[in-house]
């Protein structure tokens, strides 16, 4: 690294990517900073700059110490081992050693103890929570949320009539032909596991999903102003039930809540909408597919005056960007839902729908908030003639 990309580091301050350490004496705790960031898609630790920015620089014996440590640490102290590359910077102040801790794509990182650190904010802290863990293990490929059992959720729970046409327009078949049990024929789907339907077979095809998953719901509201108000709003809805019904359901909420225009059309016709309907279809069936499934929280979109916001739990999933999305690159966090959206949703499934909405609409904005654990995509609308 070169020493002015260094110094541009160092001015921009401590993070959830980047660490200052004056000095490292304690192998234990520098495998569990080690840890944290693996756990956290990577990160740098400067060591030989102090906590407010100042560089205190290294000797020679501190550097084959720290570098000892480094190896003992490293190896020895987390599971599995995480290979850090190091790279030594001479500033005028003292020589800083920069350490790269590459973040896991398809492990849990412990320390010796079995405890899973994770960075937070500009520090580390243990990961307590389940759901936290749970998130962690889907970033790492070894779950996905969208597979989880739902406990009680059996197949008395399943919309016989709707799987049935579901399963007759799809496979070209009767359902009575199938010489299979139903359970069987579900679990072969990867909808039911030990007789109760995951997350993915409740949601797709429960006749009534919210019973034992509440919060997988979208709350929309719309307000006449410019911000969130807690007693004013024009309208408000819990929209609940079935993947297609929550779809169906906000979509009919956001048509009936924006302004269309007439432009050269006549009086009697109904007009455009304001936005392109494509704008919605793309981005409300991503919300629903790619929102994070271990997060307990519901979808929520917002219509403001001057926008439309839709808000997802969970950030982008491992690391994409973006900029990555917008390039047309996906990362499929529900691979079971996203599997069944292109056969019951507007859904394509190429990562291709924000360039889609961009073309036709492009005041879009998205924003990844990895602290608040959660994406959104806010869309501009046209402002009134005698605004």
């Amino acid at each position: 690294m070169e020493a002015s990309k260094l110094l541009e580091l160092i001015a921009r301050g401590e993070d959830s990517g980047l660490e200052f350490k004056a000095d490292v004496s304690n192998e234990k705790s520098l495998a569990q900073e080690l840890v944290a960031f693996a756990n956290s898609n990577g990160g740098i630790l400067l060591i030989g700059v102090g906590d407010d920015g100042s560089v205190t620089g290294l000797t020679s014996e501190h550097m084959r110490r720290i570098n000892t440590l480094l190896a003992n640490a490293s190896s020895g102290n987390v599971r599995p081992s995480i290979n850090v590359q190091t790279a030594n910077v001479v500033l005028e102040d003292g020589i800083v050693m920069v350490v790269s801790i590459p973040g896991g794509v398809s492990n849990i990182f412990t320390d010796n103890d079995g405890v899973i650190w994770i960075r937070s904010g500009a520090s580390k802290r243990k990961a307590t929570s389940w759901e936290e863990i749970q998130r962690l293990f889907q970033s790492s490929r070894l779950i996905h949320g969208d597979g989880i059992e739902v406990p009680g959720m059996t197949i008395v729970d399943l919309d016989h009539g709707y799987f049935r046409e579901f399963y007759e327009k799809e496979y070209k078949q009767s359902l009575d032909s199938v010489d299979i049990p139903l359970p069987q024929l579900l679990a072969n789907m990867n909808l039911m596991r030990n007789g109760n339907l995951n997350r993915s077979g409740a949601l797709l095809f429960a006749k009534n999903p919210t019973a034992k998953l509440p919060v997988f719901m979208i709350k929309a509201v719309a307000y006449p102003g410019a911000d969130i108000s807690v007693d004013k709003y024009i309208d408000s809805q819990d929209i609940t039930g079935k993947v297609i019904e929550q779809y169906q359901g906000i979509t009919s909420f956001i048509r009936r809540n924006i302004r269309y225009v007439q432009d050269d059309k006549g009086i009697n016709t109904v007009g455009d909408p304001e936005i392109p309907g494509i704008v919605f279809e793309e981005l409300l069936v991503n919300a629903i597919i790619h929102r994070d499934y271990f997060v307990s929280a519901p979808i929520r979109v917002f219509i403001f005056k001057d926008r439309i916001e839709i808000i997802s739990p969970g950030s982008l999933p491992n690391n994409l960007t973006v900029a990555n999305i917008l390039q047309g690159n996906s990362n499929i966090r529900n691979p079971i839902l996203a599997s069944f959206a292109t056969k019951i949703l507007p859904y394509r499934g190429l990562g291709s729908g924000i360039r889609r909405c961009l073309q036709v609409y492009p005041h879009i904005e998205f924003y990844d908030d990895r602290e608040g654990n959660l994406f959104t995509a806010s869309i501009r609308r046209p402002a009134l003639e005698d605004e």
